[in-house]
């Protein structure tokens, strides 16, 4: 008798473990030592930024706005696989218990990201609205959680739907309601909150409904959204460790490929074309690479301490190099790079020369930064300090990490 309460059980085991395995690797001491001084920093120019805040500052729809990103924001895990389509169709009819346990984990695992986001928001709504008192807070967080649970069983129910356009659209209605609702409950405006939450209600009632007229599950849908999201993970624990059931995306990008590709014709070049190539086309590295800048770039500008600034500087260098540093193993599972006619060392130094010019490319858009600003002491110290410390990371861990 298949039991699928019990088949859960074991497919929530062998996920965990598989999710413990990468988890040791990324979070190692680097980064645990980078997100320590990331967060320390945060809060403390949290705190300055809140002791002079404006009184025409827009709390309720910044709060709105993350709060119904955050309740939309409510995937479903069902950790199908692929075989799954195989040998779980024909026992649809017994899925209850299975489908049941994985909405309560696809819940439970969502829970630190609420917790960390309305612990974010508290400072800044008690900031805004000091004449309110902790349990308006309190019934807020509430709320949010109700109104999660409900996103998540809606996302369950449009999971029945196959058509991409009707899944996004009502996933937008929803988000726009879920943001609506939280705007006027910020905003202490509880009628019109009441009645934001009775629309939601009925757009709730109705995915019930039209999941209903649908004759199953679409299993099909189910593995790929589970799939793509675990590609997510894998991607990112690749930057950390080998991940052998990663599925590498490639981009053609002409024009990118055509400005870096322009270096000698030459054995000892191989591999400087291929990295150099695999940095631009892979699905990862150039998209990381630029989303580190950004929030750096974010960072230094909103921050005013000139030396602090600088430490993120180092910071954000330091996380851009080592996430690139995984561009060494990319093509680990490529075997016909071993009968290339050229060296170890000459592979090395190729990726070292890589990561070098792009650790001193933003360093000079770090300091670029301080011009804007008008802080030109920032900009000579960013410059400086970027530079030297490029060049010690390079000799020295890097070097190491590579021979």
């Amino acid at each position: 008798m298949f039991n699928s309460q019990a088949f859960f059980k074991q497919r929530l085991s062998a996920h965990m473990k598989e999710l413990s395995r990468y988890l040791r690797y990324m979070l190692n001491g680097h980064l645990m030592i980078a997100l320590f001084f990331f967060i320390s920093a945060v809060a403390v120019y949290y705190q300055q930024w809140l002791a002079r805040l404006p009184e025409d500052f827009p709390t309720s729809l910044i709060i709105g706005v993350l709060l119904g990103l955050l309740v939309s924001y409510s995937p479903v895990r069902t950790l199908l696989k692929e075989p799954d389509l195989v040998f779980l169709i024909a026992a649809e009819n017994k899925m209850h218990a299975y489908f049941r346990n994985a909405l309560i984990y696809s819940f439970v695992i969502q829970l630190y990201v609420v917790l960390l986001l309305v612990a974010a928001l508290g400072p800044l709504y008690f900031a805004s609205f000091p004449e309110r008192s902790g349990n308006m807070y309190l019934l807020m967080i509430a709320i949010v959680l109700i109104f999660k649970v409900g996103n998540l069983m809606a996302n369950w129910w449009m999971l029945k739907i196959r058509e991409p356009g009707i899944r996004q659209i009502d996933l937008t209605v929803r988000t726009l309601l879920n943001m609506t609702v939280f705007y006027f409950i910020t905003q202490g405006d509880m009628l019109l909150a009441g009645i934001t939450t009775v629309l939601f209600a009925g757009l709730f009632l109705y995915d019930f409904y039209v999941s209903r007229k649908q004759p199953g599950v679409v299993w099909d849908l189910l593995v790929e959204k589970d799939q793509l999201r675990m590609q997510s993970f894998y991607r990112i624990a690749n930057m950390f460790a080998d991940v052998p059931h990663l599925k590498n995306r490639i981009k053609k990008r002409h024009w990118l490929v055509s400005i870096v590709s322009r270096i000698p014709f030459a054995q000892s070049y191989t591999f400087d074309y291929l990295y150099r190539i695999t940095f631009v086309r892979s699905g990862d590295y150039l998209g990381m690479y630029i989303r580190l800048f950004i929030i750096g770039g974010l960072f230094i500008y909103f921050i005013p301490n000139v030396w602090v600034q600088v430490l993120f500087v180092l910071l954000f260098l330091y996380l851009s190099c080592f996430q690139m540093m995984t561009l060494y193993q990319h093509h680990r599972t490529t075997m016909w790079l071993d009968i290339y006619p050229v060296g170890k060392d000459i592979r090395q130094q190729a990726l070292i020369k890589l990561l070098f010019q792009l650790t001193l490319f933003q360093t000079v858009l770090f300091s670029l930064l301080f011009l804007i600003m008008q802080e030109y002491t920032g900009f000579i110290i960013a410059l400086i300090s970027g530079t030297v410390f490029t060049y010690l990371f390079m000799n020295g861990y890097v070097k190491r990490k590579l021979t």
